[in-house]
Formats: structure tokens, sequence, C-alpha cells
């Protein structure tokens, strides 16, 4: 790995932690994330891009878990979906995340700090492919809460995720101007 990309990595390293309160650096990879909507941090126009080593950065956590769409207990690593968020200065309360394929589910953020969500980067230690629906995969922790083992959270697991828009839900759209 050559001494520039070793340096980047452990700035990212650094600056992860910070990054709700600084600016997002540029992606220096591909970037495989698009965030957009109520964020307060970006460094593309109006959007935060990431590519694998900024969302490596904001630190990767595992998930062992069964999936509906897995066969056997599957290894899934990657970032906290809440550490996403938080590192964008998420201000809303409904994300729209959409596939490559240009599938769109609607996922409450509350689900990324209540469960334990994953933005899964890795599957049994490789590193998702497009063909293995990468290169990020939503993963609830389905094994350590079968509760979340329904048809609605099944559609909120998105994979090959390319964008994360942060919204508010219509609800609270609608309760705005002082009535809530």
């Amino acid at each position: 790995m050559p001494l520039s990309r070793v340096l980047f990595t452990l700035l990212l390293l650094v600056a992860s932690s910070t990054w709700a309160n600084a600016e997002l650096p540029s992606p220096q990879g591909p970037v495989i994330l698009e965030v957009s909507g109520n964020i307060a941090q970006t460094n593309h126009g109006d959007e935060a891009h990431f590519d694998y080593a900024m969302l490596a950065a904001l630190g990767m956590h595992e998930i062992a878990t069964h999936t509906p769409w897995t066969e056997g207990l599957i290894r899934f690593e990657g970032p906290l979906g809440r550490d996403l968020l938080e590192a964008v200065g998420a201000q809303g309360d409904q994300l729209s995340v959409k596939g490559l394929d240009g599938y769109v589910a609607e996922v409450p953020a509350s689900d990324f700090f209540k469960h334990e969500v994953i933005l899964a980067l890795k599957m049994d230690g490789e590193r998702l492919r497009v063909r293995d629906r990468g290169p990020i995969i939503i993963v609830y922790p389905f094994d350590q809460k079968p509760q979340l083992l329904t048809e609605q959270i099944r559609f909120r697991s998105v994979w090959q995720v390319a964008s994360i828009h942060v919204g508010e839900s219509p609800d609270r759209a609608g309760k705005r101007g002082g009535s809530e």
C-alpha cells in the first residue's frame, strides 16, 4: 500500500470521531455511498460522498446472523448505521435507502439506533462485490433480535445500497411549525 494511502487511512481514523463537528474529508477512492437531504456535514455540494476507506474509518462492527436471503450463519462487517448518521449530522427521522437497481426502502432513522444496524461492507471476511449484493448491505441483527424477522424489516434490509436520503416522515413533516 503506498505511503500516501496509509497516511490517508490513518487521517480518516483520527478524523472519523470528529466528523460531526468538522468538514468531511473528500473520498480518495471510488464513491460507493451518497448521503443527501437534511445533513449538516457535506463534502460534495450539498451531499456527503463516501468511499470504502471513509466508511471503514467510521469503525467496523460485526454481526453474525442468519438472514432471509442467505444460507447458514453469516458474519457481516461494517460501520454502524448510527455512526454514519452522526458523521453527516443527520437531522431527520426517515431514511430513503436506494439500491443500485432502483429499489427504494423507507427506513426509520430510529432503527439505526435501536437495533445496532450495520452497513455491511464485508461478508465472511470478504469485501462485498455487486454480484454479492454489495458494495453495501443494510443488516439487522436477526439472530440477536428474532422479533426483527418480519416482512417489514426484510424490506428495509436493502442490498446494493447506493444512496441514503435523510428526510422527515410524512407524519412529522405535517407537525412542523410548533404544533407538536
